[in-house]
Protein backbone atom coordinates (compact mmCIF):
# COMPACT_ATOMS: atom_id res chain seq x y z
CA UNK A 1 0.00 0.00 0.00
CA UNK A 2 2.75 2.46 0.93
CA UNK A 3 4.70 1.85 -2.29
CA UNK A 4 1.57 2.57 -4.33
CA UNK A 5 0.94 5.74 -2.31
CA UNK A 6 4.51 6.96 -2.82
CA UNK A 7 4.13 6.53 -6.58
CA UNK A 8 0.81 8.39 -6.49
CA UNK A 9 2.41 11.23 -4.54
CA UNK A 10 5.25 11.45 -7.04
CA UNK A 11 2.87 11.46 -10.02
CA UNK A 12 0.72 14.15 -8.38
CA UNK A 13 3.77 16.40 -8.02
CA UNK A 14 4.72 15.75 -11.64
CA UNK A 15 1.21 16.69 -12.79
CA UNK A 16 0.49 19.65 -10.49
CA UNK A 17 4.06 21.03 -10.10
CA UNK A 18 3.44 22.32 -6.57
CA UNK A 19 1.08 21.05 -3.85
CA UNK A 20 0.79 21.72 -0.15
CA UNK A 21 0.83 18.93 2.43
CA UNK A 22 -2.89 19.53 3.01
CA UNK A 23 -3.67 19.18 -0.69
CA UNK A 24 -1.64 15.99 -0.97
CA UNK A 25 -3.33 14.59 2.13
CA UNK A 26 -6.78 15.20 0.61
CA UNK A 27 -5.82 13.61 -2.71
CA UNK A 28 -4.23 10.55 -1.08
CA UNK A 29 -6.82 10.32 1.72
CA UNK A 30 -4.18 10.24 4.45
CA UNK A 31 -3.09 12.57 7.25
CA UNK A 32 -0.63 15.42 6.74
CA UNK A 33 1.76 13.61 9.10
CA UNK A 34 1.73 10.65 6.67
CA UNK A 35 2.51 13.03 3.79
CA UNK A 36 5.53 14.40 5.69
CA UNK A 37 6.84 10.85 6.21
CA UNK A 38 6.25 9.91 2.57
CA UNK A 39 8.09 12.99 1.30
CA UNK A 40 11.06 12.12 3.50
CA UNK A 41 11.00 8.56 2.12
CA UNK A 42 11.02 9.84 -1.48
CA UNK A 43 13.88 12.18 -0.71
CA UNK A 44 15.86 9.37 0.92
CA UNK A 45 15.30 7.28 -2.23
CA UNK A 46 16.94 9.96 -4.36
CA UNK A 47 13.84 11.74 -5.67
CA UNK A 48 14.59 15.52 -5.77
CA UNK A 49 11.54 16.73 -3.86
CA UNK A 50 11.80 19.86 -1.75
CA UNK A 51 9.54 22.31 0.07
CA UNK A 52 9.00 25.99 -0.69
CA UNK A 53 7.95 28.08 2.30
CA UNK A 54 5.52 30.99 2.24
CA UNK A 55 1.96 31.63 1.11
CA UNK A 56 2.58 30.22 -2.39
CA UNK A 57 4.76 27.41 -1.09
CA UNK A 58 4.39 23.68 -1.06
CA UNK A 59 6.18 20.56 -2.21
CA UNK A 60 7.64 20.45 -5.70
CA UNK A 61 10.10 18.41 -7.76
CA UNK A 62 13.41 19.80 -8.92
CA UNK A 63 12.86 21.28 -12.39
CA UNK A 64 12.37 18.77 -15.18
CA UNK A 65 12.42 15.64 -12.99
CA UNK A 66 10.30 12.81 -14.38
CA UNK A 67 9.91 9.19 -13.46
CA UNK A 68 9.44 6.20 -15.74
CA UNK A 69 6.25 4.21 -15.36
CA UNK A 70 7.93 1.36 -13.50
CA UNK A 71 5.38 1.47 -10.67
CA UNK A 72 2.40 0.71 -12.90
CA UNK A 73 0.49 -2.47 -12.12
CA UNK A 74 -0.78 -4.93 -14.75
CA UNK A 75 -4.40 -3.85 -14.20
CA UNK A 76 -3.44 -0.19 -14.63
CA UNK A 77 -1.41 -0.84 -17.78
CA UNK A 78 -4.19 -2.86 -19.41
CA UNK A 79 -6.80 -0.26 -18.44
CA UNK A 80 -4.64 2.44 -20.03
CA UNK A 81 -4.56 0.63 -23.37
CA UNK A 82 -8.28 -0.12 -23.06
CA UNK A 83 -8.88 3.64 -22.89
CA UNK A 84 -7.09 3.99 -26.25
CA UNK A 85 -9.31 1.60 -28.20
CA UNK A 86 -9.36 2.57 -31.91
CA UNK A 87 -12.41 4.23 -33.34
CA UNK A 88 -13.46 7.59 -31.86
CA UNK A 89 -9.90 8.94 -31.71
CA UNK A 90 -9.37 7.92 -35.32
CA UNK A 91 -12.64 9.58 -36.34
CA UNK A 92 -11.31 12.86 -34.91
CA UNK A 93 -8.06 12.55 -36.83
CA UNK A 94 -6.02 11.53 -33.79
CA UNK A 95 -5.10 7.96 -34.79
CA UNK A 96 -1.42 8.82 -35.34
CA UNK A 97 -1.20 10.73 -32.06
CA UNK A 98 -2.79 7.85 -30.14
CA UNK A 99 -0.46 5.33 -31.76
CA UNK A 100 2.59 7.46 -30.93
CA UNK A 101 1.44 7.90 -27.33
CA UNK A 102 0.90 4.16 -26.94
CA UNK A 103 4.40 3.47 -28.26
CA UNK A 104 5.91 5.89 -25.74
CA UNK A 105 3.97 4.36 -22.87
CA UNK A 106 4.90 0.88 -24.06
CA UNK A 107 8.58 1.82 -24.16
CA UNK A 108 8.38 3.08 -20.57
CA UNK A 109 6.75 -0.08 -19.22
CA UNK A 110 8.83 -2.84 -17.66
CA UNK A 111 9.22 -6.00 -19.81
CA UNK A 112 6.71 -7.94 -17.67
CA UNK A 113 3.90 -5.56 -18.73
CA UNK A 114 4.66 -5.11 -22.43
CA UNK A 115 2.04 -7.63 -23.46
CA UNK A 116 -0.67 -5.30 -22.08
CA UNK A 117 -1.82 -3.88 -25.46
CA UNK A 118 -1.99 -7.35 -27.03
CA UNK A 119 -3.99 -8.76 -24.09
CA UNK A 120 -6.38 -5.81 -24.23
CA UNK A 121 -6.89 -6.05 -28.00
CA UNK A 122 -7.60 -9.78 -27.77
CA UNK A 123 -10.28 -9.28 -25.13
CA UNK A 124 -12.10 -6.01 -25.85
CA UNK A 125 -13.41 -4.24 -28.93
CA UNK A 126 -15.51 -1.08 -28.94
CA UNK A 127 -18.12 -0.96 -31.74
CA UNK A 128 -19.73 2.43 -31.19
CA UNK A 129 -22.28 2.88 -34.02
CA UNK A 130 -25.72 1.32 -33.68
CA UNK A 131 -26.92 -1.37 -36.07
CA UNK A 132 -27.80 -0.32 -39.63
CA UNK A 133 -25.92 2.98 -39.27
CA UNK A 134 -23.25 4.49 -41.42
CA UNK A 135 -19.84 3.85 -39.82
CA UNK A 136 -17.89 6.59 -41.64
CA UNK A 137 -17.16 9.65 -39.47
CA UNK A 138 -18.97 12.90 -40.33
CA UNK A 139 -17.06 14.93 -42.95
CA UNK A 140 -16.25 17.90 -40.70
CA UNK A 141 -15.50 16.03 -37.47
CA UNK A 142 -11.71 16.32 -37.67
CA UNK A 143 -11.86 20.09 -38.31
CA UNK A 144 -14.21 20.59 -35.36
CA UNK A 145 -12.00 18.42 -33.14
CA UNK A 146 -9.04 20.60 -34.05
CA UNK A 147 -10.98 23.73 -33.12
CA UNK A 148 -12.02 22.17 -29.81
CA UNK A 149 -8.38 21.37 -28.97
CA UNK A 150 -7.13 24.90 -29.65
CA UNK A 151 -10.23 26.75 -28.33
CA UNK A 152 -10.62 28.27 -31.77
CA UNK A 153 -13.73 30.12 -32.95
CA UNK A 154 -15.42 28.65 -36.04
CA UNK A 155 -18.29 29.53 -38.33
CA UNK A 156 -20.40 26.54 -39.28
CA UNK A 157 -23.06 25.93 -41.90
CA UNK A 158 -25.73 23.71 -40.35
CA UNK A 159 -28.60 21.85 -41.99
CA UNK A 160 -31.85 22.47 -40.15
CA UNK A 161 -34.83 20.83 -41.78
CA UNK A 162 -34.98 21.87 -45.43
CA UNK A 163 -32.71 24.90 -45.07
CA UNK A 164 -29.24 25.83 -43.78
CA UNK A 165 -28.26 28.29 -41.07
CA UNK A 166 -24.92 29.94 -40.30
CA UNK A 167 -23.62 30.13 -36.76
CA UNK A 168 -20.44 31.55 -35.22
CA UNK A 169 -19.54 29.02 -32.53
CA UNK A 170 -17.06 28.74 -29.69
CA UNK A 171 -16.65 24.92 -29.69
CA UNK A 172 -16.48 23.63 -26.11
CA UNK A 173 -16.46 19.90 -26.78
CA UNK A 174 -17.52 16.85 -28.77
CA UNK A 175 -19.74 14.04 -27.49
CA UNK A 176 -20.22 10.60 -29.05
CA UNK A 177 -23.67 9.24 -28.18
CA UNK A 178 -25.00 5.97 -29.66
CA UNK A 179 -22.73 6.32 -32.69
CA UNK A 180 -23.67 9.96 -33.34
CA UNK A 181 -21.26 12.85 -32.79
CA UNK A 182 -22.54 16.09 -31.22
CA UNK A 183 -20.82 19.47 -30.93
CA UNK A 184 -21.41 21.50 -27.77
CA UNK A 185 -20.60 25.15 -28.32
CA UNK A 186 -21.35 28.66 -27.17
CA UNK A 187 -23.32 30.90 -29.52
CA UNK A 188 -23.57 34.36 -28.04
CA UNK A 189 -24.44 33.79 -24.39
CA UNK A 190 -26.03 30.36 -24.91
CA UNK A 191 -24.60 26.86 -24.94
CA UNK A 192 -26.08 24.89 -27.85
CA UNK A 193 -25.78 21.38 -29.23
CA UNK A 194 -25.39 20.47 -32.93
CA UNK A 195 -25.30 17.08 -34.66
CA UNK A 196 -21.98 16.98 -36.46
CA UNK A 197 -23.37 14.97 -39.39
CA UNK A 198 -25.63 17.96 -40.17
CA UNK A 199 -22.71 20.38 -40.40
CA UNK A 200 -22.13 21.12 -44.08
CA UNK A 201 -19.14 23.51 -43.80
CA UNK A 202 -16.64 24.74 -41.20
CA UNK A 203 -14.67 27.98 -41.44
CA UNK A 204 -11.96 28.26 -38.76
CA UNK A 205 -10.87 31.66 -37.47
CA UNK A 206 -7.60 32.82 -35.96
CA UNK A 207 -9.55 34.11 -32.99
CA UNK A 208 -9.62 32.00 -29.82
CA UNK A 209 -12.03 32.11 -26.91
CA UNK A 210 -11.81 31.73 -23.13
CA UNK A 211 -13.97 28.92 -21.78
CA UNK A 212 -15.50 29.14 -18.33
CA UNK A 213 -13.03 27.56 -15.86
CA UNK A 214 -15.77 25.57 -14.16
CA UNK A 215 -17.29 24.11 -17.33
CA UNK A 216 -17.51 20.30 -17.24
CA UNK A 217 -18.54 18.69 -20.52
CA UNK A 218 -19.80 15.44 -18.97
CA UNK A 219 -21.96 17.26 -16.40
CA UNK A 220 -23.33 19.63 -19.05
CA UNK A 221 -24.20 16.77 -21.39
CA UNK A 222 -25.97 14.79 -18.68
CA UNK A 223 -28.05 17.81 -17.68
CA UNK A 224 -28.95 18.60 -21.29
CA UNK A 225 -29.82 14.98 -22.05
CA UNK A 226 -32.13 14.77 -19.04
CA UNK A 227 -33.77 18.07 -19.94
CA UNK A 228 -34.30 16.92 -23.54
CA UNK A 229 -35.83 13.60 -22.49
CA UNK A 230 -38.16 15.28 -20.02
CA UNK A 231 -39.23 17.83 -22.64
CA UNK A 232 -40.43 14.97 -24.85
CA UNK A 233 -43.11 13.96 -22.34
CA UNK A 234 -45.91 16.34 -23.31
CA UNK A 235 -48.95 14.16 -22.53
CA UNK A 236 -50.14 11.74 -19.87
CA UNK A 237 -52.25 8.60 -19.75
CA UNK A 238 -53.92 6.88 -16.82
CA UNK A 239 -53.90 3.10 -16.87
CA UNK A 240 -54.19 -0.08 -14.86
CA UNK A 241 -51.31 -2.51 -14.99
CA UNK A 242 -51.01 -6.15 -14.02
CA UNK A 243 -47.82 -7.18 -12.18
CA UNK A 244 -46.47 -8.41 -15.54
CA UNK A 245 -47.50 -5.17 -17.24
CA UNK A 246 -45.73 -3.08 -14.61
CA UNK A 247 -42.51 -5.04 -15.13
CA UNK A 248 -42.74 -4.82 -18.93
CA UNK A 249 -43.46 -1.09 -18.85
CA UNK A 250 -39.76 -0.43 -18.15
CA UNK A 251 -38.95 -1.58 -21.70
CA UNK A 252 -41.77 0.33 -23.42
CA UNK A 253 -41.84 3.74 -21.69
CA UNK A 254 -40.54 6.74 -23.66
CA UNK A 255 -37.78 7.47 -21.15
CA UNK A 256 -36.47 6.15 -17.83
CA UNK A 257 -38.04 9.23 -16.24
CA UNK A 258 -41.46 8.26 -17.53
CA UNK A 259 -41.16 4.78 -16.07
CA UNK A 260 -39.83 6.07 -12.73
CA UNK A 261 -42.68 8.58 -12.45
CA UNK A 262 -45.24 5.90 -13.30
CA UNK A 263 -43.90 3.64 -10.56
CA UNK A 264 -43.85 6.50 -8.04
CA UNK A 265 -47.47 7.43 -8.89
CA UNK A 266 -48.81 3.84 -8.74
CA UNK A 267 -51.65 3.14 -6.27
CA UNK A 268 -52.87 -0.27 -5.21
CA UNK A 269 -52.59 -3.12 -5.84
CA UNK A 270 -56.26 -4.04 -6.00
CA UNK A 271 -57.77 -7.45 -5.34
CA UNK A 272 -56.38 -8.75 -8.66
CA UNK A 273 -52.89 -7.42 -7.99
CA UNK A 274 -53.27 -4.60 -10.53
CA UNK A 275 -52.06 -1.04 -9.87
CA UNK A 276 -53.37 2.26 -11.24
CA UNK A 277 -50.91 4.91 -12.32
CA UNK A 278 -50.19 7.90 -14.57
CA UNK A 279 -47.65 7.51 -17.36
CA UNK A 280 -45.98 10.57 -18.99
CA UNK A 281 -45.79 10.03 -22.77
CA UNK A 282 -44.61 11.90 -25.85
CA UNK A 283 -48.08 11.87 -27.41
CA UNK A 284 -51.28 9.83 -27.52
CA UNK A 285 -50.20 8.47 -30.89
CA UNK A 286 -46.89 7.23 -29.49
CA UNK A 287 -48.62 5.85 -26.39
CA UNK A 288 -50.97 3.83 -28.59
CA UNK A 289 -48.04 2.09 -30.28
CA UNK A 290 -46.26 1.47 -26.99
CA UNK A 291 -49.24 0.17 -25.03
CA UNK A 292 -50.15 -2.27 -27.81
CA UNK A 293 -46.99 -4.06 -26.73
CA UNK A 294 -48.47 -4.68 -23.27
CA UNK A 295 -51.54 -6.39 -24.71
CA UNK A 296 -53.96 -7.60 -22.02
CA UNK A 297 -51.52 -6.64 -19.23
CA UNK A 298 -52.66 -2.99 -19.37
CA UNK A 299 -56.01 -1.17 -19.40
CA UNK A 300 -56.14 2.50 -20.40
CA UNK A 301 -58.54 4.56 -18.29
CA UNK A 302 -57.82 7.99 -19.75
CA UNK A 303 -57.81 9.71 -22.23
CA UNK A 304 -61.01 8.34 -23.79
CA UNK A 305 -59.69 8.51 -27.39
CA UNK A 306 -56.73 6.30 -26.53
CA UNK A 307 -58.95 3.82 -24.71
CA UNK A 308 -61.27 3.70 -27.73
CA UNK A 309 -58.38 3.09 -30.15
CA UNK A 310 -57.01 0.23 -28.06
CA UNK A 311 -60.49 -1.28 -27.68
CA UNK A 312 -60.88 -1.17 -31.46
CA UNK A 313 -57.45 -2.80 -31.88
CA UNK A 314 -58.43 -5.53 -29.38
CA UNK A 315 -61.66 -6.21 -31.31
CA UNK A 316 -59.75 -6.49 -34.57
CA UNK A 317 -57.26 -8.85 -32.94
CA UNK A 318 -60.15 -11.01 -31.70
CA UNK A 319 -61.63 -11.15 -35.21
CA UNK A 320 -58.28 -11.90 -36.79
CA UNK A 321 -57.55 -14.80 -34.49
CA UNK A 322 -61.11 -16.16 -34.29
CA UNK A 323 -61.33 -19.92 -34.89
CA UNK A 324 -65.09 -20.33 -35.35
CA UNK A 325 -64.82 -22.42 -38.56
CA UNK A 326 -61.87 -24.51 -37.44
CA UNK A 327 -59.76 -23.37 -40.40
CA UNK A 328 -57.43 -21.01 -38.47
Amino acid sequence: MRASRLISLLLLLQAREVMTAAELARELEVSERTVYRDVLALSAAGVPVYADRGRAGGYRLLGGYRTRLTGMTRDEAEALFLAGLPGPAGDMGLADAVAAAELKVLAALPPSLRDAPARTGQRFHLDVPGWYRQTAPPPWLAELAGAVWRDGVVTIQYRRGDHEVTRRVCPYGLVLKSGIWYLVGRVGEDLRTYRVDRVTAVEPHEETFDREPGFDLADHWQAQAESFLRSMLRAEVTLRLSPTGLRQLRHLADTPFGYDEAVAAATGPDGQGWVTTRLPVESVEVAYTQLLGLGPEAEVLDPPELRARLADAAARFATLYADSDGQR
